[in-house]
């Protein structure tokens, strides 16, 4: 008799689990049968160059990952693939505070990337879009004074919108 309870048991606990593919408290979904990532080097293609920028987002980008889901980085062809440059990086002043003198109370750092993400176990889940992210700081400080403070802020919110856009599915 209790056999026949737990060879029930466990086929009742096969059927339920069939729906079920690898989820994380994070959001992430990711599908079923995807066992690694890569995210190749992302080139920098902006007008005003920051030599180490290439090099960070690349970085966040892959740690996010790797301590977000139980996938595996390898150096090309993963399961799930990311494939950006960066194309814009400029400062801008915002917040004219004066008409007959226009000065700015605040600059505006600007970051674009462009992301090719493809996922090769689901080919509508893949894409390709803009990311731009931006953070004011003060006009009395330069924008060389304010990039370590302010460019790992705006890596951060870019590479949460790959990683949402790529693998959260809310």
């Amino acid at each position: 008799m209790k056999k026949t309870f737990y060879t029930y048991f466990i086929y009742v606990l096969l059927i339920f689990s069939q729906g079920c593919g690898m989820y994380s408290f994070t959001g992430a979904s990711i599908p079923p049968g995807a066992k690694t990532f890569s995210v190749d080097y992302f080139k920098n293609s902006a007008p005003i160059f920051n030599p180490s920028l290439s090099h960070e987002i690349t970085e966040m980008l892959q740690d996010k990952l790797l301590s977000q889901t139980p996938l595996n980085l390898t150096e090309t062809r993963g399961d799930l693939q990311f494939k950006g440059e960066i194309v814009g990086y400029a400062s801008a002043p915002v917040s004219i505070v004066s008409r007959e003198n226009p000065t700015a109370a605040q600059n505006r750092l600007t970051i674009k990337v462009k992301v090719e993400f493809i996922n090769e176990l689901d080919e509508s889940a893949s894409f390709s879009q803009m990311f731009t992210r931006y953070h004011d700081y003060p006009a009395s400080q330069n924008l060389s004074a304010a990039e370590p403070s302010i460019v790992p802020i705006i890596i951060e919110l870019i590479t949460d919108d790959i990683f949402n856009k790529a693998v959260v599915n809310w």
